[in-house]
């Protein structure tokens, strides 16, 4: 394993020179920068008292781009040299051409750090991890005779990037990243029923690894385990439902989030397009996409075109007032760009993309909320899910739901789905809660192939008429 420090890319190929050569790609062009990224990770993953993977990864490259219109010429290798350089330019200036474009107006450079640049993998050694994932297995199944299985993921991984631009503008963002997840397996009577937690941010390895961090989280997920353990089969059929507040976020995100990426608007394939300056949510609904927030998973100083990150409201008080946007969408929009141009890695374009994206709280009193349910179900945990950016159309399943009848929260139920479009969801919210909380940090989120970490977070919300999808 290696600590060396943030390596600058003029120790590999003359700054001078590259920036030279990026001008040459970009002539003509509309916009454009090289992106530079060396990327270092670990994962050590414990099931069932062993070891089972245990894995180290290195990369480093660069990718260079030219934006033309809605065209983008680009190019990526792991060597970074000036002749590898050379060769990206050519594949660039195809999709330039003879140009004619004027280079739009940089970025403006920004001292902000939201998150440490040490390393979090050096918080431990490769032994200490171990005896730590053996601690938390043994922990496990002290807690509960039931528990039959235990599995523990450490990981970490540290993201240094430096981006060029062609008017000379260079930038540098050192971007760590930890997280625990752990998981629980009882049977009881010959059922067997799966808790899971886990949690991380933009810091170091050191305080997950604490004690006094993962056992709260076994017992977490083994309080769940037990509540699956009795669960009954779901009901299925149109009610009002409760969502919890935190990692049911991830429904606000899928549902909604993906609809108000500007590319999908700029294009009209999003269910909210056209809709900017209108009422498309109920009285009181804020959503920000806030990338500003300090050490959280989706956090980022700088995006991967180098425009600072922002906290940009996106609905206010039930309004559209605003998308997430890239450079190249936010230019042929006739907006200014908002810190979203994100990519999975200097193999991938950048594109609009979601950071922490979450709902302000309201003055609804929780428990007030689940009182006043007739006949519904309260959502606490969600699993994977589905949504369709053209319709909004979502279909959610739930790791932990409890029927709830006559404002009494009854038996938990095993098999619950919601199922809905995000168009709809948002104008029938009927109370907002006041527990705003923000997901315990594991979110990663997927579109045209690439994956960034991302962060979600609600209230406690009570959203009527959803169609629960169950056995029952």
């Amino acid at each position: 394993m290696s600590d060396a420090p943030f390596r600058p890319f003029e120790t590999l190929i003359d700054e001078a020179r590259a920036l030279d050569l990026l001008r040459q790609a970009t002539h003509g062009a509309d916009d454009g920068e090289l992106f530079f990224e060396r990327r270092r990770s670990e994962g050590i993953v414990l099931d069932d008292r062993r070891i089972r993977t245990a894995s180290y990864d290195a990369s480093e490259g660069f990718g260079l781009r030219a934006v033309v219109g809605e065209v983008a010429g680009y190019a990526h290798s792991t060597e970074i040299s000036e002749s590898a350089l050379r060769r990206a330019v050519e594949t660039a200036r195809l999709a330039v051409g003879a140009g004619g474009g004027v280079l739009a107006t940089p970025p403006v450079g920004t001292n902000l750090r939201l998150y440490t640049d040490a390393d979090p993998m050096a918080d431990a050694s490769f032994a200490g991890k171990i005896d730590v994932l053996k601690e938390i297995d043994a922990y496990a199944r002290a807690l509960d005779k039931r528990v039959v299985q235990v599995s523990a993921t450490i990981s970490a991984g540290l993201q240094e990037v430096e981006i060029l631009r062609p008017e000379g503008l260079r930038l540098t963002d050192v971007r760590p990243m930890a997280r625990l997840n752990v998981s629980v397996i009882v049977e009881e009577n010959g059922r067997r029923e799966q808790g899971s937690t886990g949690g991380g941010g933009r810091y170091g390895l050191a305080r997950l690894i604490d004690p006094a961090h993962w056992q709260p989280m076994l017992r977490e997920a083994l309080r769940i385990a037990l509540v699956n353990l009795g669960a009954v089969a779901a009901p299925a059929g149109v009610m009002d439902v409760v969502l919890g507040p935190g990692w049911p976020g991830i429904l606000l995100h899928e549902a909604i989030g993906h609809g108000l990426e500007g590319d999908f608007n700029r294009k009209k394939t999003s269910a909210f397009a056209g809709l900017m300056g209108q009422q498309i949510a109920a009285k009181g609904v804020i959503v920000l996409d806030d990338g500003t927030i300090p050490d959280r998973r989706g956090s980022i100083s700088v995006d991967d075109e180098g425009t600072p990150s922002g906290k940009n409201v996106l609905i206010e008080d039930g309004v559209l007032v605003g998308y997430m946007q890239d450079r190249q969408n936010a230019r042929l929009m006739g907006v200014a760009p908002t810190g979203n141009g994100r990519r999975e890695s200097f193999a991938h374009i950048p594109m609009p993309r979601m950071t922490n994206t979450y709902m302000l709280g309201g003055q609804d009193d929780p428990a007030g909320m689940l009182a006043s349910l007739k006949d519904g179900i309260w959502a606490v945990g969600f699993g994977g899910g589905q949504v369709d950016i053209t319709n909004g159309k979502f279909v959610f399943s739930c790791t932990e739901a409890y029927r709830v009848r006559n404002g009494v929260v009854g038996e938990a139920v095993k098999g619950a789905t919601l199922i809905g479009d995000g168009a709809t969801a948002l104008k029938q919210i009927r109370a907002i809660g006041n527990d705003m909380a923000m997901d315990p940090g594991i979110g990663n989120c997927g579109k045209a192939g690439q994956w960034v970490p991302v962060g979600v977070g609600q209230p406690t919300l009570l959203i009527g008429g959803l169609t629960v999808g169950g056995q029952g």
